[in-house]
């Protein structure tokens, strides 16, 4: 929620792409999230997250079920019509499911987003169905597995340097600056 004004302030230039945790997890042996295989880790992890939205002013609410299947919002992010507002359609994403306890899968709720944001929202679906933005999902999925990607937000530099968590934004950012 706050990547691009930290990167702002460096000028450094954020480029999102979305992928899938599922199969990441897969790959790592986990048949669920972290937080539900853990659940002293994971019940840490929401008490952190809502310490953390808290200090940042941001609102929150634990979602459930959790975590949610976000495919059709990941190949929306993707698409062609999408790709300009990439950023703001995957925080009003974020709301959905973190503040609003949406369903992040259902058309209804992706097409309100689409809609908020003057996106066509037939083109974007037509879009999100095609083969190549299935194609650019499944690349960027098996990109992340290929940087090691485990978990969300993670953050790469230019020169390959993984940063995971909000926690590591700053230093980030102050690695690509360097």
């Amino acid at each position: 929620m706050r990547i691009e004004e930290v990167a702002a302030k460096k000028d450094i230039k954020v480029q999102w792409n979305p992928f899938l945790l599922g199969p990441v997890f897969k790959s790592l042996g986990w048949e669920d999230s972290p937080f539900n295989i853990y659940p002293i880790k994971g019940a840490y992890m929401w008490r952190d997250m809502e310490r953390i939205c808290q200090q940042y002013k941001l609102p929150f609410t634990r979602p459930a079920p959790f975590p949610q299947n976000g495919l059709a919002a990941a190949r929306l992010a993707l698409c062609p019509v999408v790709s300009d507002q990439r950023a703001e359609f995957s925080k009003q994403v974020y709301e959905a499911q973190f503040i609003h306890q949406q369903d992040i899968s259902s058309p209804k709720t992706l097409g309100h987003i689409l809609n908020s944001l003057k996106i066509d929202e037939d083109e974007a679906f037509a879009q999100a169905a095609s083969p190549a933005v299935k194609t650019a999902l499944r690349t960027n999925t098996e990109t992340a597995q290929k940087r090691q990607i485990f978990g969300a937000p993670s953050f790469v530099t230019p020169d390959g340097e993984l940063f995971w968590g909000n926690d590591r934004l700053e230093q980030a950012v102050a690695w690509c600056a360097s």
